[in-house]
This record gives C-alpha cells, sequence and structure tokens, in this order.
C-alpha cells in the first residue's frame, strides 16, 4: 500500500537553515531550498535579493503524514526562526527573509492559523508573531538554483554554515531529539 505523500511550505530566513533542519527530521522525505510569494516566474536568486520581486526564500517539504504530522512540522518551524521580526531574521534583512507559511489545503491553512493563535493566546513570544500565511496556489513555489540545494551539509566549513545555520540545527537536535532521523 503506498502512502500519500503531503507537501509544506515555510519561509523563516535564510532557507539554507531551514533545510538543514527540516532534512533531519523523520518523516521528511525531501526538502528544497526555492522561492514563493513573488511576482515573477521563475525569479533568479540575484533577483529577489534586491527586493523587486517580493519573493521570499522558502522550503518546501515533502512529507509522510504518518510518520510527522504537520502540526508537528509547524512547531519546529516555529521555533527555530524568530517568528516576530518583519522582513529579517538576524543580520539577514529583506522582505526575502520573511516568516510566512504557504498551506496546500484548507486543512493546512486552519492548523497553521490554530497555532498561530495558540502561541499568540499563551504569550510563547513577547513581540507580536508577524508570520503571514499564505495560499500556495496565489504564490508559487520555484525552486532555487541547484548550488542553494542541500547546502549546509555540502558546505559545513563555509563561515554562514559553521557559525548561523549550525547554531539553529544544534537548537533543533536539542529541543526535537525524540524526532531525529537516524542519519541524514
Amino acid at each position: 500500500m503506498s502512502v500519500t505523500k503531503h507537501l509544506a511550505t515555510f519561509g523563516g530566513g535564510c532557507f539554507w537553515c531551514l533545510e538543514a533542519v527540516f532534512q533531519r527530521l523523520k518523516g521528511v522525505e525531501k526538502v528544497v531550498s526555492g522561492y514563493a510569494g513573488g511576482n515573477k516566474t521563475n525569479p533568479s536568486y540575484e533577483e529577489i535579493c534586491t527586493g523587486s520581486t517580493n519573493h521570499a526564500e522558502v522550503v518546501q517539504i515533502t512529507f509522510d503524514p504518518q510518520t510527522v504530522a504537520y502540526k508537528q512540522l509547524l512547531n519546529v518551524f516555529f521555533h527555530i526562526h524568530d517568528p516576530t521580526t518583519k522582513d529579517r531574521q538576524g543580520a539577514d534583512i529583506g522582505t526575502q527573509y520573511r516568516s510566512v507559511i504557504f498551506y496546500h489545503d484548507s486543512v493546512q491553512q486552519k492548523e497553521a492559523e490554530m497555532f498561530k493563535a495558540h502561541l499568540i493566546d499563551e504569550n510563547v513570544y513577547k513581540d507580536p508573531i508577524v508570520t503571514e500565511i499564505l495560499p500556495i496556489e496565489n504564490h508559487p513555489f520555484y525552486s532555487a538554483e541547484e548550488y542553494h540545494q542541500n547546502y549546509f551539509n555540502t558546505h559545513p566549513n563555509q563561515g554562514y554554515c559553521s557559525t548561523i545555520v549550525k547554531s539553529k540545527v544544534d537548537k533543533f537536535m536539542a529541543k526535537f531529539s525524540d524526532l531525529l532521523k537516524n542519519q541524514i
């Protein structure tokens, strides 16, 4: 019996950070870095960096919902970036680094809205959550250039990776050790 795979699409700063974390999560079969939410077909990295296309750096995650629930993906997403900073994550500044969830169906929309509302109700963050929740069908996903794919795993000693990405991966692994794959 084949299991239906689902997609999730999140933007929360540099896609290298999100990709590296979600690749280590049980039930995640594939993570593709890319762009969504903008107004240009098939943008390049250079174009999105100008801010003129309005795309966010995102990851599109293929996952097995019988192994990892969408709500668990949301939990990881909200814990590995700061959802209270508009158009930035740390030193990365610009609309391409905004916090955004692109839902693939009405179930994901409802779960994302409920999860965000719960965080707000529980005062998890001292500042307001600015994460956008938008339909993917109105904001198509475009794969990033090949050199961006699997970046942390192939460039662990690159400066940004060894400091910024590694710290996010370490934080994820400590907090969500029960959700880790055995090997990536």
